[in-house]
């Protein structure tokens, strides 16, 4: 290879980025808007539900078991009525997620001993926040009666749990740092597979293959910009993420980097090999869509389990580089992982790379067809 060579498409490729606008907006603009976008509208977080109650005991009792649900954070009472069938109203309506029934012989029970019961009716369109529902309701209604003087007797088991790496259950602290991984996919594939299809396109790739240049220093020489934007993306990502979001780096910052270069390198290559494929630009941005964008967000673990997905769709994940890199990224935010934990990720990340510049390189060839 020569040096000379590749400094020339490289540069030849910084002036090509800076003349055209919607490549340096989508190179730097695009990961802050997405960081925003995603950082904030995403989030598994269930709390502030409204809630309409129908007291009919209305007794201390049961005003108290109230009160006590008012106290928690999880829940917002925006009604008292007076008839069931205002309940459905305001569930139809959406006014309210969850409503409370007391029935009217509930503190005469609770007081002597017996099963007082209180109905729970949530609303079940959104299955996973009502399932969170749920969970926080049982809890804060023990809660409540506990208060109110109505404990149980003491377990037989005494669990005390305690969570490790996001001890305050936020989804944010695990969603926010994998979204570097989708803005890298965007940098990477999507830039770059247009890269070698508008040289066709503006009939300029006929110049450069009357030149000695070699396929594999023209795809180095037009993967050297894309990657230091992607570095410089990264570092933007990370600043926000840590400071604006407010997700711990437990981990090695350096470590952060150099896993990040090694996604990098691996979707620079795939971003090349769809632009050499397809000659079009069009073709390409579609097919870096599908093929990386996509995936990264669906099957890299960055939003869904990977393990609540089906048999087959997890087996397909292993094929992603996304899901080795939003798992290196996650262990490095939250767990504080260091490099001799992240081999496994590191070395896949590697392959991948190798294994698409390699087909890249080979699917390149210098003439006109």
């Amino acid at each position: 290879m020569n040096l000379n060579r590749i400094t020339a498409i490289a540069r030849k490729e910084v002036i090509q980025i800076r003349r055209d606008s919607f490549s340096l907006a989508l190179a730097f603009l695009m990961p802050v808007m997405l960081l925003f976008i995603f950082g904030y509208a995403i989030t598994v977080d269930v709390d502030r539900l409204t809630t309409v109650v129908y007291d009919r005991d209305k007794t201390n009792l049961s005003r108290q078991i109230v009160r006590g649900l008012e106290a928690s954070r999880y829940f917002t009472v925006v009604a008292h009525v007076d008839d069931s069938r205002l309940i459905d109203k305001t569930l139809d309506e959406g006014s309210a997620r969850v409503a409370i029934s007391i029935p009217e012989d509930f503190s005469r029970y609770a007081l002597t001993g017996g099963r007082a019961r209180i109905q729970v009716i949530i609303d079940g369109s959104d299955s996973n926040t009502a399932t969170i529902a749920l969970g926080y309701l049982n809890s804060a209604l023990e809660l409540a009666a506990r208060r109110a003087g109505l404990g149980s007797l003491d377990p037989l088991i005494d669990v005390r749990p305690r969570v490790w790496y996001n001890p305050e259950l936020k989804s944010r602290n695990f969603i926010v740092p994998g979204l570097i991984a989708v803005i890298m996919t965007i940098v990477a594939a999507l830039l770059t597979s247009l890269t070698i299809a508008r040289e066709w396109e503006r009939g300029t790739m006929e110049q450069i293959i009357s030149t000695p240049v070699k396929p594999m220093e023209l795809i180095i020489g037009k993967m050297i910009p894309y990657f230091a934007i992607g570095i410089i993306d990264t570092i933007l990502s990370i600043i926000i993420v840590v400071a604006l979001f407010g997700v711990p780096l437990k981990g090695s910052f350096l470590l952060l980097l150099f896993i990040s270069s090694l996604f990098l390198f691996g979707g620079l290559s795939l971003g090349i090999l769809i632009s050499i494929v397809t000659k079009s630009q069009l073709a390409a941005s579609q097919a870096a869509v599908v093929s990386s964008y996509l995936p990264a967000l669906l099957l890299s673990g960055f939003m869904f389990s990977i393990l609540n997905m089906p048999v087959p769709l997890q087996a397909i994940t292993f094929l992603i580089p996304a899901r080795y890199f939003v798992a290196a990224i996650k262990g490095i935010f939250l767990k504080g992982n260091t490099a001799g934990m992240l081999l496994t990720d590191m070395g896949l990340l590697t392959l991948f790379g190798i294994i698409v510049f390699t087909v890249a390189v080979k699917k390149f060839k210098k003439r006109v067809t």
